[in-house]
């Protein structure tokens, strides 16, 4: 792979519909492309659309209209043509078949989206929003992934690094001089610059949970004995039939997993089989694996049948166990437990049959998992687990400065903790970022993007 190659690909989900986009991008690519249009130009302007006809040279492919957009105002900041046929798979094919015969090649996964971020057009933080857009499963994550893609992290990224150039100016001058003791006032205004930097990291750090749950989503894992109604509850959830229900205990065995948004976030519903002693060994199996799930789960709805005792399994009960919400099920049929009593533990009491008691659970869910108030833009929240660990890094470079300057220590020292946190902040922003790391990131692209 060469950024001086001529790359193409569709930049559209190739299948049956109205219009394709067939992106090329490269030096020169329009000496490449023009030869197979018909149109009533000769001359061709950038960012301009023309209607004409994309030919192999002997027979016409299909109809078209054609942009050509000169570096470097374009998303790659190399020359672009955009082809826009019929989004019909063996048109696009033939089409793309011709480009690659005249010179071109497949573009690799992202490498479009690479070369804007090798030529300067966005940062690295910027790159990864774009696959984040793509792939936004809720409003609220499309939203996180516009302020990204928009520059609301590299903004806040580039005023830290500023804040620790600034600082390391002032260190590096007391290196040059190693004659002259820090005077206090200097180490003064390092300190607060350095508190001031380490309360900001702090603060964007602590965001990720919230972050990370409108981005990936959350777990939410059904629990309970055999005919609770764990299934018929997963299907009032989701509004269809997804899960089979019968009278027969033991009818889930393996797990279903289905998800809906709720206040803006995705919550990713796993029924499971029934909680109980077994010498079946498929059902045993469909057990374990239940139980398993707990270890990945953000939130267990524990269901029980209205017409039992409250009692709490000993797996929600340890330290490690995740939050819980007791669901009393089929109060329809019994008046069972009443949520008048005092538990240590949220209970909802629901009919799985009639939908009483949903739009309560659906609320006690929300209050769990502190969902519903990610809609506000007055903060940024950090959604990406390899931008937090780079902050993280950064902020124990800051606190590797602040105790060693509160020691006196020399100011060369200083100065390598404040590169470290530089090199931390670069790793998001790219300019310090090693090929191996952005070779993965890109990967995660479709072919064209």
């Amino acid at each position: 792979m060469t950024s001086s190659d001529i790359i193409v690909a569709p930049a559209t989900a190739v299948g049956s519909g109205a219009i394709a986009i067939i992106r090329i991008s490269g030096r020169n690519c329009l000496d490449l492309v023009f030869p197979f249009m018909r149109i009533s130009s000769d001359i061709v302007e950038s960012h301009r659309f023309y209607y004409g006809l994309f030919t192999d040279k002997d027979n016409v492919v299909d109809e078209v209209m054609f942009v050509f957009m000169a570096s470097p105002h374009t998303f790659t900041a190399e020359d672009t043509v955009e082809v826009h046929c019929h989004n019909n798979r063996f048109i696009v094919e033939k089409i793309i078949d011709v480009i690659v015969a005249a010179g071109a090649r497949i573009a690799e996964p992202g490498e479009f989206t690479r070369r804007a971020f090798l030529n300067g057009r966005i940062d690295l933080a910027k790159a990864e929003a774009v696959a984040d857009l793509i792939n936004a499963q809720s409003s609220s994550a499309a939203r996180i992934a516009v302020e990204q893609l928009t520059g609301k992290l590299s903004r806040i990224i580039f005023q830290y690094r500023d804040l620790l150039l600034e600082m390391l100016s002032l260190v590096e001058a007391y290196v040059d001089f190693p004659e002259d003791d820090f005077e206090l006032p200097h180490v003064s205004l390092l300190s607060d610059k350095g508190y001031y930097l380490k309360e900001q990291l702090s603060t964007v750090i602590a965001s990720f949970d919230e972050g990370r749950m409108v981005k990936d989503g959350l777990s939410v894992v059904i629990l309970g004995k055999p005919n609770v109604g764990k299934s018929s509850i997963l299907n009032r959830i989701l509004g269809v039939e997804r899960a089979i229900v019968t009278d027969i205990p033991g009818t889930t065995r393996d797990i279903i997993e289905e998800s809906i948004i709720l206040h803006g976030v995705v919550l990713r519903f796993a029924d499971t089989a029934g909680i109980r002693s077994t010498y079946d060994i498929v059902e045993r199996d469909g057990v374990q694996r239940a139980l398993n799930k707990l270890s990945s789960s953000d939130l267990v709805l524990y269901v029980v049948d209205s017409s039992n005792c409250l009692s709490i399994p000993d797996f929600l009960s340890g330290p490690e166990a995740p939050p819980f919400i007791v669901v009393v099920n089929k109060i329809d049929l019994y008046s069972g437990v009443s949520t008048e009593q005092k538990f240590p533990f949220p209970v909802v009491r629901v009919s799985a049959k009639t939908g009483a008691g949903f739009p309560e659970l659906y609320d006690e869910i929300g209050s769990v998992l502190a969902v519903g108030n990610s809609g506000s833009c007055e903060s940024f929240m950090l959604s990406d687990r390899r931008h937090r660990c780079a902050l993280i890094s950064c902020l124990n470079a800051v606190d590797e400065f602040l105790a060693e300057l509160d020691c006196c220590v020399s100011p060369e020292f200083l100065a390598l903790y404040l590169r470290d946190a530089l090199q931390a902040l670069g790793q998001i922003t790219g300019e310090t970022t090693p090929d191996d790391v952005l070779n993965s990131i890109f990967s995660r692209f479709c072919i064209g993007k």
